[in-house]
């Protein structure tokens, strides 16, 4: 059986790399680090400073002493389109053969431009028909997911979408939902966020939002006139190493303003699949990325959603050698490791 990939999520404002074992006891952490990057860095997905990238895979790669080279890495934003679709009923060959032609009635690219992968859901929904999971990428973004992986001496395996990566990471936390009730997933990076609803086993409805952590930063630098570094602790001054901070009352409104805004943005999304989904009713909201440890998010969205919304946390059925690693560390960025375990479990040979 094929080993584990190293997990590498790149994001908007840092690196996280994850390495797990899998045993018969269950899954072990082996390694999990994070590296900032330099604003402006990566925009909306897209990777603007290679060289940055690069340097900080490279560095994080070193300081965690790992030697595997075997990298699953994903993507995300405008560049990757996820659509249910319907085709008519035919062999898997048939089907390999017609997928390019169906993604072009589905994608607003064309599909020499694009990657194109599905995943088959159905059978037969009693009316000839097969539901598939199609998903497009751009070849231009993969390339250079790919590139900055290979410049940093490592071997790109597999590439996943960020919204099903936080998928896996939560099915081997959490379980399976339910029957009859969704799970809402939302990653929240620092430019972009990630949704998905897990709903029968599978996601049942995507999208990504122009909107994350970034917003309380700039928010809080435009309105109390300090620095970038100033307004980043104050934004999740209630965590981590600045706990016992206090943290000025106008700030507090602006946190409270905007989580209101970036709330409001989900709770359309979540309100369009409960329109089309039947009696499908929503049990949990499970935030993570970098924002979500800001409290009036939570606040905001469950006041909105009237369901129980919590930050997820990755490492609560892991094994953990607790000599070798920092609890504090890992439960202070759980958040943020979340979509790097779910690459960590991916393997080489995977469908990407």
């Amino acid at each position: 059986m094929a080993k584990n990939c190293v997990g590498l999520d790149i994001g908007s404002s840092s690196i996280k790399m994850v390495q797990l074992r899998e045993a018969s006891d269950g899954i072990h952490l082996v390694n999990f680090g994070i590296e900032l990057l330099p604003s402006e860095t990566i925009v909306d997905g897209a990777i603007m400073n290679q060289g940055a990238v690069v340097d900080a895979i490279r560095t994080l790669r070193s300081n965690l002493g790992i030697r595997q080279r075997e990298v699953a890495t994903a993507i995300s934003g405008h560049s990757v389109i996820i659509k249910k679709i319907q085709v008519p009923e035919m062999t898997p060959e048939e089907l390999e053969q017609q997928i390019p032609w169906e993604a072009e009635h589905h994608i607003p690219f064309s599909k020499d431009d694009v990657q194109i992968d599905h995943e088959l859901l159905s059978t037969d929904n009693g009316q000839g028909q097969m539901e598939l999971l199609l998903v497009a990428a751009k070849k231009e973004v993969v390339e250079d997911y790919s590139l900055v992986v290979r410049e940093a001496k490592m071997i790109p395996t597999v590439m996943d979408v960020a919204a099903f990566s936080m998928q896996n990471a939560y099915e081997i936390s959490y379980g399976m939902p339910t029957e009859g009730e969704a799970t809402v997933l939302i990653n929240i990076g620092a430019a972009l966020s990630n949704i998905n609803i897990v709903h029968g086993g599978t996601s049942a409805f995507t999208r990504d939002v122009t909107m994350g952590g970034n917003a309380f930063t700039e928010e809080i630098q435009k309105r109390l006139n300090v620095s970038h570094e100033e307004a980043e602790a104050w934004k999740i001054g209630s965590s981590g190493e600045s706990a016992n901070e206090v943290i000025p009352q106008e700030v507090q409104i602006v946190l409270a303003e905007v989580a209101d805004l970036m709330a409001g943005k989900f709770q359309r999304s979540l309100d369009f699949f409960l329109t089309s989904a039947g009696n499908t009713k929503v049990s949990h909201i499970y935030l993570c990325g970098g924002a979500a440890k800001v409290p009036a998010l939570l606040t905001s969205l469950q006041d909105r959603a009237h369901v129980p919304v919590e930050i997820m946390d990755p490492f609560r059925r892991l094994i953990i050698d607790q000599k070798k690693f920092d609890m504090s560390f890992l439960q202070e960025h759980a958040a943020e490791a979340v979509v790097a375990i779910g690459l960590g479990l991916r393997r080489a040979g995977d469908r990407a």
